[in-house]
């Protein structure tokens, strides 16, 4: 009996057709995988497929196609091609369009805020990922730190005077800042055993507990300079008094500075120019604390002291302070910075080291800025001492300082203002000028330098064409244009502060008095406008939060940290008025522990974590700790990633998180949280 034919084929089978038929059908299937998988996939659909089973005349149903349907292999061939073609034509021509009007469209401001925009998030994305693996390689590790021992209750890192001394540092080398030597201190400093929370300004101004600094009553009976003999003692208390013998108090002496200056009275200072103060070796701040009367901002730095710290009394009065010294390194402020540099008994020999320290002071004037001097080697009569004034005199010549006047013990002098006074001096020893590979903006503990810098800076501008205080915090168009800046973007940042100040106090507002009995219905009242007094702000960016703490009228001053890590916008902070430092937060702050009411970090721990740093967030935690006092607050602002990683920080450190809040128009969150006051734990 015949076997039935196979459909769609002609003729008859046999046991040769029959290995045929497998072979033609094993590759119909493999070429049939194949064409499911090929990106072309979907113009087979279309056109049809020339490797397909059409080839033979069968379709997958095993029936005779029909070539009339889609069209014969060739033909659909030149379809495909042409319809590819024309698409890839018309891709190029809409592409090319949309590329030209784009780029008509955009302004130099968009194209700021597309660059910005791009680096945001390129920041964003590698702060987290870092964050990411930081803290999967830590969060094992998380557990609450132990308290450090009773000898660093009042330590300073990175100043070590026996140890420098050891090394063979000497001439006031000795009191150096040397970071990286000594071994992390992975504890929490506890405060005295009778610490005290310091009382809120202005009372807080002439009044200390003795407990919470490192003084002896002989170092204070003992003290020589002008402004220590300022105060009284008792058993609990240190009182400052502006009534003392110092030419007849602070208040006179301040007003015989005003007069050599050609002024009235210290109130005319800021229609002068006059607005921030450097006050080199202060005593306990007594200068700054009469001037802030006249709304006059003074820096008060003095070398590192072991007892009976003029800037850690200062800091505890609430005033601006910070340790530092003129030695061998530059101080890590701007050129051009302040508008005058106070020294009273200062304890500096600005005739040593053949003037460079003369240069220095130079370098941090402004320009039409005041240097005085008070010292018992003006008006002395020994030849030695005469030798050294008339050195310091013919030095300042050099400079192009002019002398205005001279009274007692006490000397000032104006900088130039003119430019074209440098190439018109004629003494051989006067200083050169830095060429511009050595005149750097902000140094950071930079090597002395024997030249005068500041001159390729166009920010040569004089202090009496300056704003006044409080206008100049409002830079203008030209000065903005200085730093690359648009008048609509500092405009838009300050507004931003603004509205973040406001919520802060919002927030703070629950928290400060949520122990206080209130009537139903009773809002919570608003945090007294005096419950911080010294800020710190790691990450300062323009100085917005420091200028809308200020326009919200609370009694506040605000140290600008600006990190090395990030764009180095200090000097327009100084040109603002107010004051701020450069820092690398891989180190010690230069300040004594339990020093600040309030640390601020806005955007500083995706800075930091975006960079191949040698330190870990938990490193900047314990300093954060070591610098704000007992019952102090941080107000944190970032990535909602790094603030969960933040909070597992602040657990550590046995702080408590009292608010988490998500702010919905850039994806940030909010962490505000309270420092406790460390207990001694009894033996």
């Amino acid at each position: 009996m015949s076997r039935p034919l196979q459909r769609g084929v002609t003729g008859v089978r046999t046991p040769d057709s029959k290995s045929k038929d497998k072979s033609e059908k094993e590759d119909w299937d493999n070429r049939r995988a194949s064409s499911d998988h090929s990106p072309l996939s979907p113009f087979r659909l279309l056109f049809g497929d020339n490797n397909s089973h059409s080839k033979y005349g069968i379709n997958e149903n095993g029936f005779a196609s029909d070539p009339f349907i889609v069209g014969n292999p060739r033909s659909r061939l030149k379809l495909m091609l042409l319809f590819l073609k024309f698409s890839l034509v018309f891709i190029v021509v809409l592409a090319l369009t949309g590329s030209f009007w784009w780029t008509m469209s955009i302004s130099a401001s968009s194209r700021g805020h597309i660059y910005h925009g791009y680096r945001r998030l390129q920041e964003k994305l590698v702060s987290d990922l870092v964050d990411i693996s930081e803290f999967s390689r830590g969060t094992a590790k998380f557990k609450e730190l132990e308290s450090c021992s009773v000898e660093h209750e009042n330590f300073v890192p990175c100043f070590n005077v026996s140890e420098n001394l050891a090394l063979g540092n000497s001439d006031g080398n000795e009191f150096d800042r040397q970071c990286g030597r000594e071994l992390r201190q992975n504890c929490l400093v506890l405060p005295p055993v009778s610490y005290k929370i310091p009382l809120r300004w202005p009372t807080g101004r002439d009044v200390i507990w003795i407990a919470n600094v490192k003084i002896t009553a002989e170092e204070v009976l003992s003290s020589g300079t002008l402004t220590k003999r300022m105060m009284m003692l008792d058993e609990e208390q240190i009182s400052f008094r502006s009534a003392s013998h110092m030419f007849d108090g602070i208040e006179d002496y301040s007003h015989q500075i005003a007069e050599m200056m050609g002024l009235r009275n210290e109130s005319y200072f800021i229609q002068a120019g006059v607005q921030t103060i450097l006050d080199i070796g202060c005593g306990y701040g007594s200068f700054g604390a009469h001037l802030f009367h006249s709304q006059l901002l003074t820096m008060c730095i003095a070398n590192y002291e072991p007892s009976g710290s003029q800037v850690q009394l200062t800091l505890e009065r609430g005033l601006p302070a910070m340790i530092a010294s003129f030695t061998s390194k530059q101080l890590p402020y701007p050129s051009l910075s302040f508008d005058m540099l106070h020294c009273a008994w200062c304890g500096i020999d600005w005739d040593q080291k053949d003037g460079v320290l003369l240069i220095e002071a130079d370098r941090l004037l402004k320009p039409g800025g005041y240097f005085v001097w008070t010292s018992p080697l003006i008006k002395s009569r020994n030849k030695g001492d005469q030798k050294r004034w008339n050195f310091v005199h013919d030095f300042t010549e050099n400079l192009c300082w002019e002398m205005l006047s001279q009274q007692d013990a006490t000397v000032v002098w104006k900088k130039t203002s003119k430019k074209s006074c440098y190439s018109s001096r004629k003494s051989s020893s006067a200083p050169p000028l830095c060429g511009k590979g050595h005149d750097v903006e902000t140094p950071y503990y930079r090597e002395l330098q024997n030249c005068i810098g500041g001159m390729h800076s166009s920010r040569w501008i004089p202090i009496e064409k300056r704003g006044n205080w409080p206008s100049r915090a409002n830079l203008n168009k030209n000065e903005l244009a200085v730093y690359g800046l648009q008048s609509d973007e500092f405009a838009e940042d300050s507004e931003s502060w603004r509205t973040a100040v406001r919520n802060y106090w919002s927030l703070l507002s629950p928290l400060i008095f949520s122990d206080h009995p209130k009537r139903p219905g009773e809002e919570d009242p608003p945090p007294p406008y005096n419950m911080f007094r010294n800020v710190l702000d790691m990450n300062a960016h323009f100085g917005g939060f420091n200028s809308a703490l200020l326009q919200a009228r609370k009694s506040a001053w605000v140290m600008n940290v600006v990190p090395i890590s990030g764009l180095n916008y200090l000097p327009l902070i100084h040109d603002r008025g107010f004051i701020g430092v450069l820092h690398d937060w891989c180190e010690a702050f230069p300040t004594y522990p339990r020093t600040y009411d309030l640390v601020h970090a806005a955007g500083l721990l995706s800075l930091e974590t975006s960079q191949q740093r040698r330190c870990t967030m938990l490193d900047m935690f314990i300093e954060i700790d070591r610098v704000l006092r007992p019952e102090g607050w941080i107000i944190i602002r970032d990535t909602i990633s790094l603030i969960e990683s933040a909070r597992a920080l602040i657990t550590q450190l046995k702080w408590e998180a009292r608010v988490i809040e998500i702010e919905s128009d850039n994806d940030q969150r909010l962490l505000i949280s309270q420092k406790p006051f460390y207990k001694k734990q009894s033996s």
